[in-house]
């Protein structure tokens, strides 16, 4: 039996609480691993009780400019005292000197996005900027370093190798269908009654918290567009964030976004939801006549993969990664062009062959990728690595 020490403590949004809720669970199932994990305290609740899981503590640490190093530190000895054979740190950084053979998964594309660098300038962010490069450094540092480098798409690694000059594999994240809509529960009432308000009209539906990379305003301009081409049809956005001042992950300002959306008279078109509970998030793509990404930078896009799942139409950005995870199950349209997204979006919500045509084999792409095979992957590439 091989024992894995997972380190998922940079879990805290979006892709890396997926990858945690999907990846632990698997884990649990299995018989031939014995898996220490260290997630934040908040995670631990969520997380299977099962008698091949130990859970870590780190103690807490003082300081942003200590953190670092304190963490490298207390993550060694941690290891140590589990007896682990084998590391797998899941947040883009490598562990100095874990003490046993490591392998790094990579998957945040903004470290190697000159869209993202470009966007930083021209809204004046020079603080990001700087620290988005100096965690790129890490990261590419992080890579060398890893006995394996591991990404989510073969796209993202192939950034990678031209990136750092060093082999990395692909391993595509997962699905489970079944445990995706284990949840009975309806959504909250506020949300039932702004879905019921939009019973009429063409309801897009685009999941995520705000942030710069994931092109809102791209999305927000083709809108006034989509509103011409399909009148008299109503169309609503709707958004699992609201775009406020402290309410997002994060330091990206989304006032240029609501200032946006009152410049363009959207106010009675954007339906901001605030965060949708993840247990309940199939019941919100349920609801979805077509799911819509304009990101400029990806590593995998597991909304893509859910909405396909859930039988919802995709239209999005012509990114390397969409197109490999989706297929020919989506429409692709330039990532800063808001006709072209108007156009695709108007060319599926008016041909109800078309939309049916792409929810099927929507459904059988997302079928295609498993947890299980995931994981079944990692320990190979971890067992390979402890013999």
């Amino acid at each position: 039996m091989i024992h894995i020490f997972v380190n998922a403590l940079a879990a805290s949004a979006g892709g890396g609480l997926t990858y945690v809720r999907n990846v632990v669970p698997q884990l649990a199932e299995r018989d031939d691993v014995q898996a220490t994990i260290l997630i934040p305290p908040a995670l631990r609740r969520e997380m299977p009780a099962a008698p091949n899981l130990a859970f870590a503590d780190l103690p807490p640490s003082r300081g942003v400019l200590r953190r670092g190093w304190f963490e490298q530190r207390a993550i060694r000895a941690l290891i140590r005292k589990s007896g682990a054979d084998v590391l797998l740190s899941t947040g883009n950084f490598s562990s100095w000197r874990p003490g046993v053979p490591q392998i790094l998964l990579s998957r945040n594309a903004l470290y190697t996005s000159r869209d993202f660098r470009e966007d930083l300038r021209r809204r004046g962010e020079h603080r990001l900027l700087l620290e988005t490069r100096v965690k790129a450094a890490a990261a590419r540092w992080s890579i060398r370093i890893a006995d394996r480098a591991v990404a989510p798409s073969e796209a993202f690694a192939q950034e990678l190798r031209q990136w750092t000059g060093k082999p990395v594999a692909c391993i595509h994240h997962g699905f489970d269908a079944e445990a995706f809509t284990r949840d009975p529960s309806p959504l909250p009432d506020p949300v039932q009654q702004k879905l019921a308000q939009a019973a009429d009209a063409l309801k897009l539906l685009f999941v995520s918290h705000y942030n710069y990379y994931r092109n809102f305003e791209s999305l927000l301009r083709a809108l006034p567009l989509l509103k011409q081409q399909l009148a008299p049809r109503p169309v609503k956005l709707f958004l699992t964030c609201r775009l406020a001042p402290g309410a997002n992950p994060g330091a990206y300002d989304a006032c240029s976004a609501a200032k946006l959306i009152k410049e363009l008279n959207l106010s009675d078109n954007v339906i901001e939801l605030d965060t949708v509970p993840y247990p309940l998030l199939h019941k919100l793509y349920q609801a979805a006549d077509i799911y819509v990404t304009p990101a400029y930078c990806e590593s995998f896009a597991h909304p893509l993969v859910e909405a396909m799942s859930s039988g919802v139409p995709v239209v999005a950005s012509d990114l390397a990664v969409h197109q490999e995870i989706c297929g020919d199950a989506a429409r692709y349209f330039a990532r800063f062009s808001p006709e072209h997204l108007a156009t695709c979006v108007t060319e599926v919500a008016s041909a109800a062959q078309t939309a049916a045509a792409m929810s099927r084999q929507g459904l059988a792409r997302a079928a295609e990728f498993s947890w299980r095979a995931h994981v079944e992957s990692l320990v190979y590439m971890a067992s390979e690595l402890e013999s």
